[in-house]
């Protein structure tokens, strides 16, 4: 069984992680059978709120959950789709309203990056969070709103340079 079998089981796998999921059951079961969809279809978990163009290297960044899951919580409350939600939002603390696509990269930028990644360059300048309850470490632009392995929240983590 997949984590996007069923509502349940997303929901568990996430909170076991440090995330939220929307609380509109039937609206995450769907975009989990989009994502399903988007397995059959791609071989991969591209989000279903966005294009996916069917070549892996390109998609890497909207492979579920994508690359920018967590700014957009931070930001937003909700991821783009509004599959993975924050804390505020599941308690009713704060509205969900429009989030825009920060997937602004240019198709020659990502063929770039892609085209680096397969010569072995790494993406530079990005930032290294560490937890200092556990010390994991997450390299992306904001830490995580939640520890996924001992749950301390965003403000225990520090940033300790950048990739």
């Amino acid at each position: 069984m997949s984590d996007f079998d069923s509502y349940e089981n997303f929901k568990k796998e996430a909170e076991d992680r440090g995330y939220y999921i929307n609380n509109d059951k039937e609206f995450v079961q769907s975009l989990l059978d989009s994502i399903k969809v988007n397995i059959n279809r791609y071989g991969y978990a591209s989000c279903p709120c966005r294009l996916a163009s069917g070549v892996k290297l390109e998609d890497l960044d909207l492979i579920c959950p994508c690359d920018y899951r967590d700014s957009d919580l931070v930001e937003y409350g909700a991821c783009f789709c509004a599959l993975y939600v924050s804390e505020d939002v599941l308690n009713g603390n704060l509205k969900l309203k429009s989030i825009p696509d920060r997937r602004i990269k240019t198709l020659k930028s990502k063929k770039e990056e892609v085209s680096a990644m397969m010569n072995g360059q790494p993406n530079a300048g990005v930032p290294i969070w560490r937890c200092k309850v556990c010390g994991y470490l997450c390299g992306r632009e904001d830490p995580p709103l939640k520890c996924p392995i001992c749950k301390a929240e965003s403000l225990r983590f520090e940033h300790i340079c950048n990739r």
